[in-house]
């Protein structure tokens, strides 16, 4: 025990702690390989205290086709001490025909006991763990798993995926380059590490298949990515191969420690706009809007002062940022929930809508003085009984109906000149639905907007 804190105070001495940290990424390699890329990132939540921690790890030596194993055992035993298992959690997840309980399998598995000593060193006593370890799984079956999870996340729930990144050499079955190798795995391990920052499971799941990158946990990181609120920033903590340790490149482990703030829970009472915003500030975040996205162009171009913003523009608001070229869609992006200020969310989706809209390439130089950009700042969506209480013009819509879901900002449905059953049908569209399948088993939520344009 005593030489195991010694290296888990070694591997996280140069990392401080931030109470607004909910999940991490850490790799599982021998400490002597992967400790201080863990411990970077564990460091994090140093001295803090969580009452649950879903650790999701891959399987390394049991094949489970999408299948999620939980333990049978009551706790896990370390040089450190005893970790209980949230019994609990257990238990609700085992609804799910996905979810089974196997001690053989927890036993042989070391993606999950090599992060249980970083957990006990570095939090403050009396928290329980739940271990899920992921098979191979199809992207409906992780999209079932996070469904399954949610509900078991609060604000003293810490989640962290368990992960190495790229295995390359010969021993690993994968060699995709063989010149400049250091240079060409930072740059595979980056790219995919991209789209963990941009929280966006489908881009990864697509990269990865893509260049084959092995990243052994790459499902576990999935699933965290469709856990993870709207509001979660991520930040690099480290990143080293274990080519850097030993000197031999021709067998190499990428390793990555990363982690994410934010908050699990939207504000319960969020305040509402109602006609807050002043003209100044709506013009100083056109102004940001348009300044971000040109900074991408040239990074010497001056952000507008933001000192005369009034309150209202600093409150945590969800915002879309939209595009028009002489008056069609060139991108929008948006949040819905009130999970940062108004602020940061229009220069963060304005470069969404700029450069990762899905539907468009990203904008050429050449474009920007063609744009005209729009901001539409929200209210707390809130549910309604029945869609007959929707109102067109006021009400934007969040449809949702089993996994799938789509939203309509208030101004979508006039400027097409669509009455209230057609704007469903083409919600229901979106979503990736039958025309007619709003009607029944759908769930509404409204909100309303404060649009303005240049």
């Amino acid at each position: 025990p005593e030489q195991l804190r010694e290296f888990l105070r070694e591997f996280s001495a140069e990392t401080e702690a931030d109470p607004d940290t909910i999940a991490l990424i850490m790799p599982h390699a021998g400490y002597q390989y992967s400790g201080t890329a863990a411990g970077l990132a564990a460091g994090k939540v140093r001295g803090l205290f969580f009452e649950r921690v879903i650790l999701l790890a891959p399987s390394h030596r049991a094949y489970l086709k999408d299948q999620f194993c939980l333990p049978e055992s009551s706790y896990f035993s370390t040089p450190l001490g005893k970790v209980p298992v949230d019994s609990d959690a257990v238990k609700t997840l085992l609804r799910d025909p996905h979810f089974l309980r196997s001690d053989p399998v927890h036993r042989n598995e070391h993606s999950t006991q090599l992060e249980l000593p970083f957990l006990q060193y570095m939090l403050k006593p009396g928290f329980r763990i739940v271990p899920v370890i992921v098979g191979v799984c199809e992207k409906a079956t992780i999209m079932e798993a996070a469904r399954m999870l949610k509900p078991l996340i609060d604000e003293k729930t810490l989640v962290v995926a368990s992960s190495d990144f790229t295995h390359y050499g010969k021993d690993y079955g994968y060699v995709p380059f063989v010149h400049d190798v250091r240079e060409s795995l930072k740059a595979l391990d980056m790219g995919a590490f991209h789209f963990i920052e941009r929280k966006s499971p489908e881009e990864f799941r697509l990269y990865l298949e893509k260049t084959g990158a092995t990243i052994c946990g790459a499902q576990p990181i999935e699933l965290l990515l469709r856990l993870l609120p709207e509001s979660a920033e991520c930040e690099l903590q480290s990143y080293y191969v274990s080519g850097d340790i030993t000197g031999d490149f021709s067998n190499s482990v990428s390793y990555v420690g990363a982690s994410f703030t934010g908050s699990w829970r939207a504000p319960e009472n969020a305040e509402e706009f109602a006609g807050e915003l002043t003209e100044n500030d709506k013009r100083l975040l056109l102004e940001l809007a348009r300044a971000t996205i040109a900074r991408k162009f040239d990074p010497l171009r001056p952000l507008p002062d933001l000192s005369k913003l009034t309150n209202a523009a600093r409150k945590k608001h969800g915002a879309f940022v939209t595009l028009n070229i002489d008056g069609r869609l060139r991108g929008c992006i948006g949040e819905i929930l009130p999970l940062r200020p108004l602020v940061k969310a229009v220069a963060g989706r304005a470069l969404d809508a700029a450069f990762h809209d899905p539907r468009f390439y990203p904008l050429h130089e050449e474009e920007l003085g063609r744009v005209t950009i729009e901001i539409s700042a929200l209210t707390p969506p809130h549910p309604v009984n029945s869609w007959r209480d929707i109102e067109i013009g006021r009400h934007g819509i969040l449809l949702r109906k089993g996994d799938a879901g789509a939203v309509f900002l208030p101004q979508v449905a006039p400027e097409q000149g669509w009455g209230l059953e057609e704007t469903l049908v083409h919600l229901s569209m979106k979503a990736g639905l039958d025309p007619d399948a709003w009607r029944n088993g759908a769930e509404f939520e409204v909100f309303e907007a404060d649009v303005f344009h240049e």
